[in-house]
């Protein structure tokens, strides 16, 4: 999934039907292929989970420009080589506490300490990326992969797609490349709704904010706060209601013009929140 755009494109197979494969060593070989016919020039930056911390490996993919954000592993053995100075008076950094050089095995990396304003739960972002990053942008991006795990839930509960069609490669690829070129349509056609009534929101995103509301009275009371940068613009899950309207429009023969003025007529008035930033 691309965090800029939220849109999805098939990558690698981490299946034949039957037996599934560790998705590391599958990301691996991917990205190793894309180096052999890919123009450096290109960057790439990767948002994982805590598996993904193999130092050496990624040390070596910034010569290819493809970097890396994770979570440091509890039991990763590192030391400290140095601090990075950040302004840690900007909205980007909130929750800040420290931007460090560390070292394990020659190899150096970045580490972000980021303390959740909301829940004083405390974070450690490991990344590759050049220390001219902001260390709230390395953990703003990080957060953002819930955003894959909504994605997932549209292609299993609205799409149906739980099972492969077969055991055959191809057969494999194919479905995933069909899977993602519907979740993009009906990607494409919510996001295009949202703009033709710009005073008014989905309501999937009335629904967030008021969520984000209740957090934020209620971290009050607890002397805390919402990070700031939630209250942005987010990439939402894919609304029911969007994809029963493009099923119905197919089989109907709707026309796109009538088809969009039904999104659009379910747009609604933007709430007024007192915690928004």
């Amino acid at each position: 999934m691309n965090l800029r755009s939220g849109l999805l494109r098939f990558l690698c197979l981490v299946t034949n039907g039957t037996q599934r494969h560790q998705e590391i060593p599958v990301l691996r070989d991917h990205i190793e292929k894309q180096n052999k016919g890919n123009n450096s020039s290109q960057k790439h930056l990767y948002v994982y989970d805590k598996a993904v911390t193999d130092f050496v490996w990624w040390d070596r993919q910034k010569r290819h420009a493809n970097y890396m954000i994770s979570m440091l592993k509890e039991n990763s053995i590192a030391t400290l080589v140095e601090s990075i100075p950040f302004d840690s008076r900007h909205e980007i950094n909130t929750g800040v506490e420290a931007y460090s050089v560390y070292e394990n095995k020659g190899i150096k990396f970045n580490v972000v300490d980021y303390r959740d304003p909301e829940t004083g739960k405390l974070h450690r972002f490991v990344t590759t990326l050049p220390m001219t990053i902001n260390p709230g942008t390395i953990a703003m991006l990080y957060f953002k992969r819930w955003t894959i795990e909504k994605t997932f839930n549209n292609t299993k509960s609205n799409f149906k797609e739980t099972k492969a069609w077969s055991s055959n490669t191809r057969s494999l690829e194919n479905q995933m490349r069909l899977t993602a070129m519907s979740y993009n349509l009906m990607r494409v056609f919510e996001e295009i709704s949202k703009t033709q009534q710009p005073e008014l929101i989905h309501p999937s995103d009335k629904k967030y904010s008021e969520a984000l509301e209740i957090r934020q009275q209620q971290a009050q009371k607890r002397d805390r706060f919402v990070n700031p940068l939630f209250f942005q613009a987010r990439i939402s899950r894919i609304s029911s209601y969007t994809i029963r309207a493009v099923q119905n429009a197919i089989i109907t023969g709707m026309s796109l013009q009538r088809f969009m003025s039904f999104l659009v007529a379910r747009l609604v008035s933007r709430p007024q929140l007192i915690g928004e930033h």
